[in-house]
């Protein structure tokens, strides 16, 4: 088993401030407190690791042997317990008075901490991290395959959440992103595997006589399903129903599948705010976004060309970012269908192994005749001419030597003959499994070598949009610019817009389209935030602008949507401060209300949308609108 680092031998973790630093009075001693929870939670999982480290499954026992765990509850088994004992995890059911599955969830996870997520770790013990900090990590990050892909990840994201309040969602939602920048073909494969698991099931709630409906969609279709919903419930527009938003939708859903007949409602169109960059689009492994999640760049582009904004594209399918498999082919192609030259290469190959291992110059620990052989192969296979000089092409093997042989010997001698023979069948499978490795390796970093050189694998590797455009394919960049030229009407609410963002930053610049550009390209004209409006409330475009470049509530921690029909804030009230871009924030409905009548706290708007909290004990935070 991996060592394990115990809370004994752990080295003393550093203290360090909160994000937001450091409140006064009673509120202090909160933070101190969880900061000791923080390290103890660490300190535990340490503790369990070591705990399981002393409880290995050798000690069970073994398959097929009565008693033994069944073969599906192995293979049920997290991989990261596949070394400890079955019974590990009912002694922590005694110990901490825990259900069975609490025990085993407690046990994988400090494992999966200690072993694939030591930063992490260390991180809690000196309570950057707190508790629900670690699942975002755990489901996003532990799963990469890939060590040292796994390690900068989580490096990455440490860095990410070093001085910033960051809730357990902002870091899940980070982690996603990075997970389908840096990790897109596994990301894919996992999506795959997820739609397969669609469906829809009912579970108790705790509140009597009540359940929850649970329906696993994609994120488009869960998306579009709330937004519709929502948009039948405003149409009701009763002013006698006292309902609240919410059991309205609830009440519309029930109408709409179980008597659609009698419902009576309008129909509506579900609008989705779908943001993907020239690289998604040009079939790129950059990650979209839809609703405000992000999602693999293959869900945006398959939702553009069920709406008819792409065409669907050959060559992206043929130059698709998942690796073919290559077994078949070279399962299929035996020597007997090589070309003459490569099959004389491969029999004088072969010749020189058996003439050195009689020799006794093959096996040696220090000795490497495969891989200087395998070289002299692929020169005679690509020369199709008789080997080189340096290797002999068969070396004569040396006659025994004739000598009295005693009757009791001779069966030895034999039997010395016979283990000979198995040792060099032994070494020339050895050498020819050990071909078909490099074979395959070969072939896998040319399958490689062509994606990156296909038009989807330059537009991946591009560093700007700019490269991007250059690397993509004429069709591709045909599909962008009918893209861009697609007009409202149809299935479409609104004209598609073009988000000119700051390629350092990520930050919102302007929110245009095709027809603005030209125009605007055409005057000498730059691009920027609309201008301001001369009323309370913003103009279309300024409104349309705010809510593109926030998406989001803008105060510390929160991941609710600013409500669609809602109000932007002024920061300074109108009339004093005006209707404008660098006046105008987005927040949800209760942080809304908590800027106006929560005391004590101090909300400050500057001119590039970076908002700064100060809480009533001098806690002091800012959020910048989140990059694109």
């Amino acid at each position: 088993m991996a060592p394990v680092t115990t809370a004994e031998t752990a080295p003393p973790a550093a203290a360090s401030a909160p994000a937001a630093g450091w409140a006064t009075g009673p509120l202090r001693a909160v933070q101190e407190a969880d900061r000791e929870i923080a390290r103890q939670t660490a300190l535990r999982a340490r503790a369990v690791a070591a705990f399981a480290a002393t409880r290995p499954a050798s000690a069970d026992r073994r398959p097929g042997q009565p008693g033994a765990m069944s073969a599906e509850r192995r293979a049920a088994r997290p991989d990261v317990l596949a070394d400890v004992s079955e019974w590990a995890a009912q002694e922590l059911v005694v110990a901490l008075s825990l259900s069975a599955r609490a025990a085993e969830q407690l046990l994988t996870r400090s494992l999966t901490l200690a072993r694939r997520l030591p930063r992490t770790l260390d991180a809690l013990e000196r309570g950057e991290l707190h508790e629900g900090h670690l699942w975002p990590m755990l489901e996003r990050v532990a799963p990469i395959a890939d060590g040292k892909e796994r390690a900068a990840v989580e490096a990455e994201l440490l860095r990410w959440m070093a001085g910033r309040v960051t809730t357990p969602a902002q870091l899940g939602a980070k982690a996603r992103r990075l997970g389908l920048a840096r990790d897109a073909r596994d990301e894919a494969a996992r999506l795959a595997a997820s739609l397969r698991e669609r469906g829809v099931s009912v579970r108790a709630d705790r509140r009597e006589g009540m359940a929850v409906l649970d329906a696993l969609l994609t994120v488009p279709e869960a998306q579009a399903l709330l937004d519709a919903l929502g948009r039948y419930a405003d149409a009701l527009d009763d002013p006698d129903d006292d309902r609240t938003r919410g059991q309205s939708m609830a009440d519309c859903l029930l109408d709409l599948v179980l008597r659609p007949e009698e419902s009576g409602l309008p129909a509506v169109q579900a609008q989705l705010t779908v943001v993907a960059g020239v690289r998604s689009l040009l079939g790129g492994d950059a990650a979209g976004e839809i609703g405000g999640e992000p999602v693999p760049a293959e869900v945006v582009r398959a939702l553009a060309r069920a709406l008819g904004l792409l065409p669907e594209s050959d060559d992206e399918a043929e130059h698709s970012s998942a690796p073919e498999d290559l077994s078949a082919d070279l399962d299929e192609e035996p020597p007997g269908t090589w070309p003459d030259a490569w099959r004389a290469a491969d029999e004088r190959w072969w010749a020189e192994v058996e003439a050195r291992a009689l020799r006794g110059e093959w096996g040696g620990e220090d000795d490497p005749p495969d891989d200087e052989l395998e070289r002299w192969w692929s020169l005679d296979a690509d020369r199709a001419t008789s080997p080189p000089a340096g290797p002999p092409a068969a070396a004569a093997v040396d006659e025994p030597t004739t000598a009295l042989v005693a009757p009791g010997w001779e069966r030895a001698h034999d039997a010395l003959a016979a283990a000979g023979d198995v040792l060099r069948d032994l070494d020339r499978a050895v050498g020819r499994a050990r071909r078909t490795v490099s074979d395959a390796r070969r072939a896998d970093q040319d399958d490689e070598d062509t994606w990156q050189q296909s038009p989807a694998g330059r537009v991946t590797a591009a560093a700007t949009d700019l490269d991007a455009l250059r690397a993509a394919a004429g069709p591709h960049r045909e599909a962008l610019a009918t893209l861009l030229d697609a007009s409202g009407g149809g299935t479409l609410v609104d004209r598609p817009r073009i988000a000119v963002v700051d390629e350092l930053s990520g930050a919102l610049l302007a929110l245009t389209d095709s027809r603005e550009l030209r125009r605007r390209a055409a005057g000498g004209l730059g691009l920027g935030p609309p201008g301001p409006s001369g009323g309370y409330r913003p103009g279309a475009a300024l409104d349309r602008f705010v809510r593109a470049r926030d998406r989001r509530c803008r105060f510390p921690g929160c991941r609710r949507r600013v409500p669609l029909g809602g109000e932007l804030d002024h920061d300074r009230s109108w009339p004093d401060g005006p209707t404008s871009a660098g006046n105008l924030t987005g927040y949800c409905t209760g942080h809304h209300r908590g800027k106006h009548q929560a005391p004590g706290w101090r909300h400050a708007l500057a001119a590039d949308g970076t908002l700064t909290v100060t809480t009533p004990t001098g806690m002091v935070t800012s959020t910048a609108p989140p990059p694109y």
